[in-house]
This record gives C-alpha cells, structure tokens and sequence, in this order.
C-alpha cells in the first residue's frame, strides 16, 4: 500500500500538530506534543462553538484572582482559555502540550518566569491528573526569555525557545538546556500577509542546529515551526520534531511519498558532508550575545524576532478585549 508523506515524515522525525482545533487532532493523530500561541488561540476562540469555554475560563478566572495577586482577570482568563483549548486534544498526545507565555512579557526574565510557573499551577488546578512533566512552555528567544529558559529548566519545568531565526539564540538555548527550540523557517508575517514572502527562509538553520547539539551532546530538540508547503516539511524530514498546521497536516496525509520528488536536507547533509560546524563563545555575556543577534544578516533576523513577537502581543491583546467583555 503506498506511503503518504505524513506516514513517512513519522518515520523520520515527531511530528507534532500546531493547533487547538480538536477535530484536527482526532484525524489526523496521534500525534506526539502540540504546540499553540496567542494567535492560534485566538483564531480558534472567535468561533461561537467556543463561548461556553469563554465564560468558563472567565468564571475561573475571577475565582482564582484573589490567588494570583496583581494579574488582571482578562489575562489570567486567556491563560485559562489557552489550557482549556488544550484539554480536548491531550488525548491525541503521547508528549507536550505546549502553552506560550504572554509575549507582552518578551523583555522581561522574571515576568516571563512568573507566567510559567502560574501556567504550571493552572494546569495543576484545572487537569489535576495531567502530569507536570509533560507540560512545555514556549517562550520568546530574547535574551531575556532565553534567561528565564535556563532559570525554568533548572526547575524542571520543560521550555521550548521560539521565534529563534538564528545560531546566536539557538546555541544559548542548547547552552541552557532548553527541552526544545522552534526555529522559524518564515517569519511569522507570511501567515497573515497575504502574497508576502519571506525571500531567506531559515532551512540551514534547523539543520545546523541539531549538528550543533549533537556535536556538543546537548538534550535539546529542533522543532521547526512557521513552514508553509509540504515541499517544505519535507525539506525537514529528519529534524527531531516538527510541528505542522492543520492545511499541510491535510496534505500531507493526502499526498504519496516520492523519494525522488521530496528529497530532505538532513539527507543531503549525510550524503555530501557540510562545512565545520561555528562556534560560539561568550554568548552568556549579554552585550556579546546581543552584539552577535544584532549582526547577524545584517539585522534581518532580529528584525524577523520583533515582528514576530509584535504579532503575537497584538493578539494576546485581542485576546484579553474579548475577555473583558465576559
């Protein structure tokens, strides 16, 4: 019987499903973590299917308020929401669930942390039997975000760095033990652009990263995200995980497996070898790290890491007006 391309693809890497819709999950799963943000959330949220869990998440919210001393109710609500999202689909899991914390936090460690660990206790409060160790929580690769990974991870808690566009972020992020990093292939603007393209997509870099852990025998996982064809997905076949949106998810389990039409990069790479692998020291010095950020591609790739995290706080922002009137 032929193969599909997402039957392949699980024979190379986890592939996880990057939605809260749980129709997708039941479909097409299992699948091994799922990853969510702020806009996937909200996306999701605005169907009237949906309103029932808004007040539940609201009425949550309000009760667990006088615990959680200085969180508005709208933000702790979306927090809420998110987790409540989640529950249809943990079934379809044998990994994470990956929540995101509020990106209005980006640029601050202890915030960032702060929201982890009430992510942590809501879960705790809301699926009392879902285990800990299988929550995974996704934060801005900043350098403070990056910062609290290594804070967090020391606590066990499992993190995963996203918005990472570059080596500088994801050699820190293995430094620190991060559970995961989420390369962005495109920047985050191709999905709500419509037309736009992202001219440098970031391929080399999901493969040079697992290199690079593998060199330095570092536990963290490349997980590519933001991808937006399955010749894409495909190119990445091989990648430890890689979580996949609901469109390609379908065609991919509707498409036959030719090795000869989709070839991989991790192949080529075993095939022909690669250059030495760079290097980097200092990085834990933050004006290094940030200096190298900076330089890289002349900019364009902290350019990339802003309007992502821009995109994101505008939705959290939705997120919370639509809590507000609950």
């Amino acid at each position: 019987m032929p193969t599909t391309l997402l039957d392949h693809f699980r024979t190379r890497s986890q592939v996880d499903c990057d939605t809260l819709d749980q129709q997708v999950a039941s479909s097409l799963g299992p699948f091994v973590d799922c990853t969510s943000n702020q806009a996937i959330a909200y996306l999701e949220l605005i169907h009237t299917q949906h309103a029932d869990l808004l007040k539940k998440a609201s009425a949550i919210a309000k009760y667990l308020a006088a615990k959680e001393h200085d969180i508005p109710i709208p933000t702790l609500a979306v927090d809420i929401a998110m987790i409540l999202l989640a529950l249809p689909i943990l079934p379809h899991l044998s990994g994470c669930m990956h929540i995101q914390v509020n990106p209005l936090h980006s640029y601050s460690t202890w915030a960032i942390i702060a929201n982890a660990e009430r992510i942590y206790r809501l879960f705790q409060h809301i699926v009392p039997e879902f285990s800990p160790s299988r929550i995974c929580i996704k934060i801005p690769s900043t350098w403070e975000g990056l910062q609290a990974c290594r804070i967090l991870e020391s606590k066990n808690i499992k993190t995963l760095a996203t918005t990472l566009f570059s080596m500088e972020q994801a050699a820190l992020a293995g430094k620190y033990n991060c559970t995961y990093i989420a390369p962005y292939v495109n920047e985050l603007r191709v999905h709500f652009d419509h037309g736009y393209k992202d001219e440098a997509p970031n391929f080399q870099l999901c493969v040079d990263a697992q290199r690079y852990y593998a060199k330095h025998g570092q536990k963290t996982m490349v997980l590519p995200a933001s991808l937006t064809s399955i010749e894409e997905c495909m190119k990445l076949a091989g990648a430890g995980h890689i979580t996949i949106s609901p469109p390609l998810l379908s065609r991919l389990a509707d498409t036959y497996y030719d090795k000869t039409t989709y070839p991989s990069l991790y192949d080529v790479e075993a095939v022909n070898g690669s250059s030495d692998i760079e290097e980097f020291d200092d990085l834990e010095v933050e004006e290094k790290f940030r200096l190298a950020f900076t330089r890289r591609d002349d900019g364009r790739q902290e350019v990339k890491l802003v309007q992502a995290i821009n995109i994101f706080c505008d939705f959290q922002m939705k997120l919370e007006k639509m809590m507000e009137v609950i």
